[in-house]
């Protein structure tokens, strides 16, 4: 595609171009809050200005790296805050590219969809009329729109509730014509994820499965990639889930099997919290959990020595970012 593309972006500061996006991370967190994160009434608790100013940090680091653009894939039921997205990015002159969506059942807001699907409506129908909106008109009264739609299931299988999400979503990228981008875990179910999506006319190479990473399953990862779906290997940094050596080593390998032109990277950091999900000093006892610049500082210097060029890491965070959001089609891989 040429660099002339106007495809348009939604950001939390304005729109931009596929071809104005530059260095992208596909898939990072301003920040988060579990759902019942206001629980904890003695957690200690971050001021707004002081998570600016945490987020403002970061993004600098980023910008010294040469990174213009992120995702923030946040889904509406997570603590998504469009207003800190709005004033760092307003800030740092960075594009912050915001979510609509849901998450999976387990972590997620199950128990108001559940409510709301006891009086005889299709629940998805209500999901994808809020992603539509979301999308075409703004989120809350915010005026910003969403760029993207996240959906999420959890290991091994995909409930009834996640799969409405997974319908709704459908039905909102048809409408829309918006990408979809998922969470998996473990490196499961993103086939099965990208079957419900492209059996209800999502076209594959709208969607990246999330943490592809998870696993080490080459052919896992191929028969995801053959079936013309983007994958995201971004959860470095994150050794504590699966070791980052054997991301390493997968996405090398993908790589020289020609999946090279539909991989993404990031590292699913996370800058603040809502709430204290962790015990007080555990994550300040792992520097390189969630540290966005982690992926070039650590992993790229491991990509050469496994013979990966600097083009073909480049297309990582250039290249295949911009194609995925203009919607170009990808070749078919043998």
């Amino acid at each position: 595609m040429s660099s002339d593309s106007e495809t348009t972006i939604a950001t939390a500061s304005g729109e931009t171009t596929a071809a104005g996006l530059g260095r992208t991370l596909m898939h990072e967190h301003l920040v988060i809050g579990y759902p019942g994160w206001e629980s904890h009434t003695n957690a200690n608790r971050v001021r707004p200005e002081d998570e600016i100013a945490i987020c403002v940090d970061k993004i600098q680091e980023l910008k010294d790296l040469g990174y213009s653009s992120l995702l923030d894939p946040c889904p509406s039921d997570l603590g998504r805050d469009v207003d800190l997205a709005a004033k760092v990015a307003q800030q740092t002159g960075f594009q912050i590219i915001l979510a609509t969506g849901l998450y999976k059942q387990s972590e997620g807001g199950v128990p108001y969809w559940h409510f709301r699907s006891n009086f005889g409506e299709d629940v998805s129908d209500v999901m994808a009329e809020m992603f539509v909106a979301e999308l075409t008109d703004g989120i809350g009264d915010t005026g910003i729109k969403a760029g993207i739609i996240k959906v999420a299931s959890g290991p091994g299988e995909i409930t009834d509730y996640e799969r409405s999400i997974l319908i709704a979503a459908a039905k909102a990228s048809v409408e829309t014509g918006a990408p979809i981008t998922t969470h998996t875990d473990q490196g499961t179910i993103g086939d099965e994820q990208q079957a419900i999506l492209t059996e209800h006319g999502v076209p594959a190479h709208r969607i990246i499965i999330g943490h592809s990473c998870g696993t080490d399953d080459h052919d896992y990862h191929m028969r995801i990639a053959r079936a013309g779906s983007y994958l995201g290997f971004d959860r470095f940094g994150l050794d504590i889930v699966f070791p980052d050596a054997k991301r390493v080593a997968s996405l090398a390998k993908a790589i020289k099997a020609g999946a090279g032109d539909r991989l993404v990277v990031s590292h699913d950091s996370v800058w603040c919290w809502k709430g204290q999900p962790f015990p007080p000093g555990m994550l300040e006892n792992m520097p390189d959990t969630f540290d966005p610049t982690f992926f070039d500082r650590k992993i790229i210097p491991q990509l050469r020595d496994l013979g990966i060029t600097d083009d073909q890491i480049d297309r990582l965070v250039v290249d295949n970012p911009r194609r995925f959001f203009d919607g170009e089609k990808l070749e078919t891989l043998a």
